[in-house]
C-alpha cells in the first residue's frame, strides 16, 4: 500500500473564500479513504456518483474482491477476459515497466504476498529457496493482452495493480467530477491526488509532502515542504510507514521484482507529479525500487514527469532533490 505522504490538513486548509463556496466529502475505498474538496455551488448528489464510480473501479481492480475481474484472471490457469479498466491499467503498467527497465512489475504479487504485504496472508517462513521458486512467476513479459483476453505463460502468475490502481481511481473520480460540471476540485485517495482549477480566484490548491518519519501508526506527521498543484496529479511512495520488524531487522513493503527481496533503496520517499495520477502512482513505486540516482536520471530524461525525492546520503542524513521544473514552486514550511 502506498504511503500517505499528503497531509490533509494542508490540502484542506482555509482560504479567503466564504465557507459556503468550499465543499468537502469523504468515504472509504480501496482499503483506505478518499477525500473530495470542490469550489462552487453545492451538488447534493455528487458523493453518491463518486461512490458509484469507485465501486466500479474496485469491481475491476481489487484483489480483495474474489469476483473482481483481476481476481478472476488470477484464478485462471492460462487466460481470462479483461474488462476496459483492466486493459487501461495493463497498458500503462507495460509502459512504466519498459521505461523503468522492470523496476515496476505488476506480476510481483506472489513475492509481495510471501513477504506479508499483499492481499493473501503470509504462510510459513520465507527463505532463499522459496524466493527463487516464486521468482519464476515474476516477469511482466510472461503476460500478454490480445484484444480483450489476457494470457499468462504459466499457472500461478498473479497480477496486482495496487501500485497504480489508486491513481487510476483518482483519475476516474476526476473525470466524473468534470462530467458534472465541477471545474475546481482536489481528489485524494490514500495519499494520491489530482487538483484542477483553483480553490478561489488567485488561490491555488496546496499539497504537502511529509518528512519521512518511521512511524507505522501515522501519528507522527510533519510537513517537509509544500507546492501548488494546478491541473496536475501527484503520487507519493515511501517505506517509512508500511514495514514490519523481525529479529531486529526492518522489512519494507516495496519488493524488488528482480531479487525477490525488500528493496534496500536509499530513497526514503518519492513524490511524482504528472498529468494523470495513474502515471504518477506507477512511477512513484518504480522509483522506490530504482534508488535515487537511477530515479533522478529517468525523471530528468522524461519531459512529462517532475519529482521530489527525499533520500539518505552516505552519512545517513536526509537530503532533498527537487526536479528543475519544481524548484521555483516548492516552499519550505
Amino acid at each position: 500500500m502506498k504511503q500517505l505522504a499528503i497531509l490533509l490538513a494542508v490540502l484542506l486548509m482555509a482560504c479567503s473564500t466564504s465557507k459556503d463556496q468550499i465543499h468537502k466529502f469523504s468515504g472509504a475505498t480501496m482499503g483506505t479513504t478518499y477525500n473530495v474538496v470542490y469550489a462552487g455551488e453545492v451538488q447534493a448528489l455528487l458523493q453518491a456518483g463518486v461512490d458509484s464510480v469507485l465501486l466500479v473501479v474496485n469491481a475491476s481492480l481489487s484483489t480483495y474482491i474474489p469476483s473482481s475481474n483481476i481476481s478472476l484472471i488470477n484464478q485462471a490457469e492460462k487466460s481470462a477476459w479483461a474488462d476496459a479498466m483492466l486493459q487501461v491499467n495493463f497498458h500503462k503498467s507495460m509502459e512504466i515497466w519498459k521505461q523503468s527497465e522492470g523496476a515496476f512489475d505488476p506480476t510481483v504479487g506472489p513475492l509481495v504476498n510471501a513477504w506479508g504485504f499483499g492481499f493473501q496472508k503470509m504462510q510459513g517462513e520465507i527463505d532463499s529457496a522459496r524466493i527463487d521458486s516464486l521468482l519464476t512467476l515474476v516477469g511482466f513479459e510472461q503476460v500478454q493482452l490480445l484484444n480483450d483476453t489476457l494470457y499468462k505463460a504459466q499457472p500461478g502468475i498473479i497480477l496486482d495493480f495496487s501500485a497504480i490502481a489508486k491513481g487510476y481511481g483518482v483519475d476516474a473520480v476526476a473525470r466524473y467530477l468534470e462530467s458534472q460540471g465541477v471545474k475546481n476540485y482536489i481528489v485524494e485517495i490514500g495519499g494520491e491526488l489530482r487538483a484542477a482549477g483553483e480553490k478561489a480566484p488567485g488561490f491555488k490548491w496546496i499539497a504537502g509532502i511529509e518528512k519521512p518519519i518511521d512511524d507505522q501508526t501515522g501519528q507522527q506527521r510533519e510537513v517537509q515542504m509544500t507546492l501548488p498543484l494546478a491541473d496536475k496529479s501527484m503520487a507519493t511512495s515511501g517505506n517509512y510507514r508500511n514495514f514490519y520488524e523481525k529479529e531486529g531487522r526492518k522489512y519494507a513493503h516495496t519488493i524488488h521484482p528482480k531479487t525477490g527481496y525488500p528493496s534496500e533503496s536509499n530513497l526514503l520517499s518519492a513524490s511524482v507529479i504528472a498529468n494523470d495520477c495513474m502515471t504518477a502512482d506507477g512511477y512513484a513505486t518504480a522509483f522506490m525500487v530504482m534508488g535515487f540516482e537511477a530515479a533522478r536520471t529517468l525523471v530528468e530524461a522524461t519531459d512529462e514527469l517532475e519529482a521530489v525525492f527525499l533520500y539518505s546520503d552516505s552519512t545517513g542524513a536526509v537530503q532533498e532533490y527537487i526536479s528543475p521544473g519544481l524548484t521555483k514552486l516548492v516552499k519550505q514550511p
